[in-house]
């Protein structure tokens, strides 16, 4: 078979720069990953140790609770979380669930955190939108099986590394939103606005994002779905919860505890799902 013109182009070392890159970031930064590592273990160690210890009847009330508000009052959603908490108790699940709503909540505040001010300033500068937008399709194009890598690399193993690949992977919904629920605030508010002599910050807070909440919504209840997807691979790494009971299920081939586990996980995602998009309706 004759050589392509493409055989001529030598081979871009692009893996070998990756590892030096990724080699270079460990050996010069470990003290500072060595640090968030025991922060942040101790941190969600904390949570979960005050998870565990609420009653399991008091929590199943106050979720149920919630959910009746999120519904206006109707018993749909209500009924659901109690069957679905009572179902998950029932199975022996209550500790590792309190285990992913931990890291749940934690990969999703702090995807939240970065995600709304990285949108607003891709709202407000067009070039940090060219510089960015390309960084969110990477982020969502990769494999999430990829992200575990450096993950481990940084941070060995257990629940931060679990978090810090959540992060990557769920972040980009909330940038993208927020974005583009402020740009779709009508130009005629914004000069309202400014008529009436509104500061920036003023015009931001008060206008902007006001009218754009139910499109950052949006944007944020997909973030805590995806960032509840990748708990099951983030237990590949070490992270406890109910996905360490899938992927234990997967390694011996035990199609039972796994199914139990997994509808586990699909019950916390539709309690979540429905009680955010209930408050969005609000």
């Amino acid at each position: 078979m004759e050589n392509s013109i493409l055989d001529v182009i030598p081979q871009i070392p692009v893996s070998e720069w990756m590892a030096n890159f990724i080699s270079w970031l460990t050996n010069n930064f470990s003290w500072l990953f060595d640090a968030v590592r025991d922060a942040g273990d101790w941190t969600m160690d904390t949570i979960t140790d005050l998870l565990i210890l609420v009653p399991p009847v008091l929590f199943i009330v106050l979720l149920s609770a919630l959910a009746f508000f999120a519904s206006s009052k109707k018993l749909g959603l209500p009924t659901f979380t109690i069957l679905g908490l009572i179902y998950i108790y029932n199975q022996g699940l209550w500790e590792p669930l309190m285990y992913t709503i931990t890291l749940v909540v934690v990969a999703s505040l702090l995807s939240i955190i970065i995600g709304v001010p990285v949108g607003i300033l891709m709202a407000k500068s067009e070039w940090a939108n060219v510089l960015i937008t390309p960084i969110l399709d990477l982020m969502q194009t990769m494999p999430a099986f990829v992200y575990l890598i450096p993950a481990v690399a940084f941070f060995g193993i257990g629940m931060v590394p679990g978090v810090f690949s959540a992060i990557i992977f769920a972040l980009p919904p909330t940038v993208r939103f927020t974005n583009l629920g402020i740009r779709q605030v009508s130009d005629e508010m914004v000069e309202a606005a400014r008529s009436f002599g509104s500061t920036g910050s003023q015009q931001l807070f008060k206008v902007e994002l006001p009218l754009a909440k139910a499109t950052i919504m949006a944007g944020i209840n997909q973030t805590v779905l995806l960032a509840l997807s990748m708990v099951v691979i983030a237990s590949m790494i070490g992270a406890p919860g109910l996905g360490e009971r899938v992927i234990n299920a997967l390694q011996r081939a035990q199609v039972g505890p796994g199914f139990v586990a997994g509808f586990a996980l699909v019950v916390l995602a539709i309690i979540l799902d429905r009680t955010m998009q209930g408050f969005n309706r609000d």
